[in-house]
């Protein structure tokens, strides 16, 4: 089993499957495991993104698990560090996310931009260019 972080952000979606899909594509994510139900659906998917972990499920309308898309709203946002900004924002936009915010060096150091998925969650991006004047610190990752 992969290693957990002390705090793993839990998802869900209105179709496991396809978001599983389109994090590998759109952002790399490595699926470390997936759960089905006797009727396949997803009822637990770790997905792990460098260092980080994501676990997510199909709705469960019953049990009150319904996602973002379904309820139309989404007070989460994901935030992937990057070596590479531009491309890996390119690579989510490319697979369909859509530009809520635009890459831009931002004021405080990073160059930064936000997309939202196809499944109602919101993703920024950001690199360090520089800290308060200096040269940007190195990332372990």
């Amino acid at each position: 089993m992969a290693e957990f972080p002390r705090i793993t952000p839990y998802i869900v979606t209105h179709s496991a499957k396809e978001a599983i899909a389109f994090y590998e594509r759109a952002f790399g994510a490595t699926t470390i495991n997936v759960m089905e139900t006797p009727d396949g659906k997803v009822m637990n998917a770790q997905l792990q993104f460098g260092d980080s972990m994501l676990m997510l499920n199909d709705e469960f309308p019953d049990y009150g698990a319904l996602s973002a898309k379904t309820l139309g709203a989404n007070a989460v946002t994901f935030h992937l560090l990057s070596h590479d900004v531009d491309n890996e924002f390119q690579r989510a936009v490319d697979a369909g996310c859509e530009v809520m915010m635009p890459l831009a060096d931002m004021f405080w150091g990073d160059r930064f931009g936000q997309v939202k998925d196809p499944f109602g969650y919101k993703w920024s991006f950001g690199q360090a260019l520089s800290e308060l004047g200096r040269e940007a610190p190195p990332m372990d990752f």
